[in-house]
Formats: structure tokens, C-alpha cells, sequence
């Protein structure tokens, strides 16, 4: 359950830092714990992670994050599932913020196999 658990907040700061890089140029860890409403700590720790995985780099003078290939790709499959899903569910008859809230949840334990489904279903 813990290897779940640390996948999906994995996948959330990634999602979290690619969405606030669509909007600002530069992206700070206190921008992604404002984001999330997580503290300080949990967030140093957190982006910590990902840059000890190889997913980020951190600017020691700035703090800007930037992605490395590989963060980079995984952030956008996170997203893309995201994107995905709040579609199917908005299909399906929810209104977009209740398929948001529930496709920011489903997106870290749906497979790949349920995602072309998902895909297929709305024609992507």
C-alpha cells in the first residue's frame, strides 16, 4: 500500500509542477506546496524524491525546477490520463468539476489496458 501511495503523490507533483509551468516560467517548490496546500516540509521532501529519481533538477541559486526527459514524459502521461478521464466522466453526465475531482484520483491506479478503452470510448 505504501509503494500505491508514494506513486500517486510522485505522480501529483509531477502533474502539479507541469500544469504551473504552463502558466509561469519558473516554478519553485513553494509554488507547487501553495498548489497542493501542502507544507513546507512536505514538499522539500517531496521534490526531493523526484529530483533523487531523476524526474527533476532543482537550480541551487533560484530553486527553479525544470523537468529532466524523463520527468518531463512521465508528467505528461499522468496528465494526458488525466485529460482523458475528466472526458469519459463528462461523457458519461458529470459536471467537469465533479470529473476533475474524481479523475485526479482515478488517473494513478487505472491501466494502461483501461485507458485505451477510455480513449476508444471518447475517440482520441
Amino acid at each position: 500500500m505504501a509503494a500505491k501511495r508514494t506513486r500517486e503523490s510522485e505522480e501529483m507533483y509531477l502533474e502539479t509542477i507541469l500544469r504551473l509551468k504552463q502558466s509561469k516560467p519558473n516554478v519553485r517548490a513553494v509554488d507547487v506546496g501553495e498548489e497542493l496546500g501542502y507544507v513546507k516540509s512536505s514538499v522539500s521532501r517531496g521534490v526531493n524524491l523526484l529530483k533523487a529519481k531523476g524526474y527533476i533538477n532543482i537550480d541551487r541559486v533560484t530553486g527553479n525546477i525544470t523537468f529532466t526527459e524523463a520527468g518531463r514524459a512521465k508528467a505528461e502521461g499522468v496528465y494526458n490520463r488525466h485529460r482523458i478521464l475528466t472526458a469519459v466522466l463528462v461523457k458519461l453526465g458529470a459536471n467537469r468539476e465533479l470529473a476533475e475531482e474524481n479523475a485526479c484520483r482515478i488517473e494513478h491506479v487505472v491501466s494502461e489496458e483501461m485507458m485505451e478503452i477510455f480513449k476508444n470510448f471518447i475517440g482520441s
